[in-house]
């Protein structure tokens, strides 16, 4: 086999890669089509800083601290910088986030350290995995698992290949290791680079299910302020606060990751659900879906359509626990008490507190109260908390009555208290 030519292992290995333009960090230099391009020094640190951060925003007083520590600068200086790197790039490789700051648009080809051909693997499995499918997502797996094999040092393909295990490990039928595989993942990248917002971001959905939503909270509550704004650490706080049961502020943190990366996906729809915001579910829930717009829709009174959904999906392939969500909601709906509740008092739902919620919820349109009451108990000692919905869902009005249920909110609003006192104690 040919060796490589000495220019292009130092193309592959040594530099972040997009469009035309070669960015040598550890030599300061730039290249346009294999030839050097002169750049004054801050506008070459604000391109470094734009590269290693693609397509992600990069704070306005991040730049400033970055180019000019401990100096104090005008706003000029900086629009100076970002005007001399759009005559090089074009106009619009780099985006004004308004207010915010600024996101380099270029999709980066390369990075340093890491071979051309894995690095293109890993972008070939990122886009699989925008997709959200249970195919999509297995093979997108492979592949980021090709990329850590060819390179046990590249921390953000761990980082995703962690998020797609625990989604395949969450919606995918038959034998799995992919909670394993996810925790080992994740664990891996943050060990790697303690810093990467997409592994803190997929981290957070994996210790959620595992029972320390509070946790999560305060470690991104913490994030945030060492770290400024961070969509992926604000996306994180979604998904945290909400098990929490702090609906209002999962929505505000929704707010805030959107305004600072309009591309970022949350788990907002769950959130709108919770505050029994119906329409406001079905209109955020995207991608892949599965459960939760047919119990939307149901629970704006539409069961034919609800139904349908719920019918249509059950005939692809699911994990076994989705399954059970999926069915015991459609048997729900159709009145077959004693079928649904069967199917609920199966199979064990491990590490998925929201589903025993969701479970508990459809024992309470049933009227069970007492199997309603367990799994809410359950899902409470798991890390869910939402006394909003139970005092609000109309699902729950056949057994509000009920003593252990009266419980099980107060409970819940003492949990809630406690977190919100400890997210204050660490600066939230």
């Amino acid at each position: 086999m040919p060796k490589k030519s000495h220019k292009n292992q130092r193309t592959a290995e040594g530099a972040y890669r997009f469009g035309e333009f070669d960015l040598y960090p550890s030599e300061r230099q730039l290249h346009y089509r294999q030839k050097a391009v002169a750049l004054p020094p801050k506008v070459f640190d604000a391109l470094l800083l734009f590269a290693r951060n693609a397509e992600r925003l990069v704070r306005r007083d991040e730049l400033i601290d970055a180019l000019w520590p401990d100096t104090f600068v005008t706003d000029t200086n900086l629009t100076n910088v970002i005007v001399s790197l759009r005559k090089l790039l074009g106009r619009d490789a780099i985006q004004t986030v308004s207010k915010y700051g600024y996101r380099f648009t270029m999709r980066v080809l390369g990075e340093p350290g890491i071979d051309q051909a894995t690095y293109a693997t890993f972008l070939r499995a990122k886009e699989l995995a925008t997709f959200r499918s249970l195919d999509s997502m297995a093979s997108a797996r492979d592949l980021f698992s090709l990329c850590v094999a060819e390179d046990p040092m590249f921390a953000a393909a761990w980082a995703w290949l962690g998020r797609c295990s625990r989604f395949l490990e969450k919606f995918k039928a038959g034998p799995s290791v992919n909670l394993d595989l996810a925790q080992a993942a994740l664990r891996r990248a943050l060990a790697i680079d303690p810093h990467l917002a997409c592994a803190h971001h997929f981290y957070t959905q994996l210790q959620v299910d595992l029972g320390e939503s509070r946790e999560a909270a305060i470690r991104l509550t913490r994030r945030v302020r060492e770290r400024g704004d961070e969509p992926e650490s604000f996306a994180g706080l979604v998904h945290a606060l909400r098990f929490c049961g702090l609906l209002d502020e999962s929505v505000r943190a929704h707010e805030r990751a959107s305004a600072l990366d309009p591309t970022i996906v949350t788990s907002v729809p769950h959130t709108y659900f919770l505050r029994c915001e119906y329409e406001a579910t079905l209109d955020s829930y995207g991608g892949t879906r599965y459960y939760l717009d047919a119990a939307a829709w149901a629970a704006l009174g539409d069961t034919s359509r609800a139904t349908t959904l719920l019918q249509e999906r059950l005939a692809g392939p699911l994990s076994p626990l989705m399954s059970v969500l999926m069915a015991s909601l459609a048997s729900t709906l159709a009145g077959r008490r004693d079928e649904a509740t069967a199917m609920m008092n199966g199979p064990e739902a491990a590490h998925e507190p929201e589903v025993l919620f969701y479970l508990a919820r459809h024992f309470a349109l049933l009227g069970v109260a007492g199997d309603s009451v367990r799994l809410l108990r359950r899902a409470r000692g798991e890390g869910f908390t939402c006394s909003y919905t139970l005092t609000h869902d109309q699902a729950f009005a056949a057994i509000r009555d009920d003593g252990g249920f009266q419980h099980e909110i107060r409970e819940s609003e003492i949990a809630e208290q406690d977190t919100r006192r400890a997210l204050h104690a660490a600066g939230g």
